[in-house]
């Protein structure tokens, strides 16, 4: 076991608590998600052990190889966040708990087409673009009421909340207070999605103090990653 990975998790699940009560929340709400992009399976095994149940990656091929060779860890949960594309939606939601990243209609459609008789739905968030920039990823805020209520009749998803990236350039705070508005106007639709995925490794006290539920964090558990695979 890597003594420093257990430390890392440790300082941040600390750093994590003490935002939460100094923003007067519960740590036990919050969902401490660990991104591991480009590190191997061993490194998502040792996570396990540490007792790490919720896991992220951002690129299809290496979240479906990754999940197919973890299929013993029990109870282990994982989180799509990164962008989709609608003929991966099927690969995708073959290992999903939750995916963060739904951003249009299509991409709804196309992982509602894919879930299966039987199987419960799949929990999804909403992403919306915080920036100016419409190469970013994400909804426009404008557009947020109308998917939401195009996932809420997709038969085989569940909308749970909303998700977003913190925008280059800009203090997170203010930008994850302007989330916080979205996912209200977002429990217009759907009174019961409240869940708040924002916050990553350098943001993710700001996120706490604006209402994150689920916190995605990387290279301050993991460490450096390795050279893309």
């Amino acid at each position: 076991m890597d003594a420093d990975l257990a430390a890392r998790l440790l300082e941040v699940d600390a750093s994590i608590a003490d935002a939460a009560r100094a923003a007067g929340r519960d740590p036990a709400a919050l969902t401490r998600i660990v991104i591991t992009k480009f590190h191997p399976t061993s490194l998502v095994r040792e996570l396990y052990g540490l007792g790490v149940r919720d896991v992220g990656e951002n690129r299809q091929q290496e979240f479906t190889e990754k999940a197919a060779q973890l299929t013993d860890l029990d109870g282990l949960r994982w989180h799509f966040v990164g962008q989709l594309q609608t003929k991966k939606a099927r690969a995708v939601r073959q290992a999903a708990s939750a995916v963060h990243s739904l951003d249009r209609e299509r991409l709804a459609d196309a992982l509602d087409r894919a879930g299966t008789e039987g199987e419960p739905p799949l929990d999804v968030l909403i992403q919306v673009n915080l920036t100016d920039d419409p190469g970013r990823g994400g909804v426009e805020p404008s557009g947020i009421e109308g998917l939401a209520e195009h996932v809420a009749g997709c038969s085989t998803l569940r909308l749970r909340g909303i998700m977003s990236v913190a925008p280059l350039g800009e203090p997170a705070a203010p930008a994850f207070e302007r989330l916080a508005g979205y996912a209200e106007r977002l429990r217009t639709v759907v009174p019961d999605a409240d869940w708040m995925s924002a916050g990553m490794s350098a943001d993710f006290a700001a996120a706490i103090a604006a209402g994150a539920t689920h916190l995605r964090i990387g290279s301050a558990i993991t460490g450096p990653r390795p050279e893309r695979r």
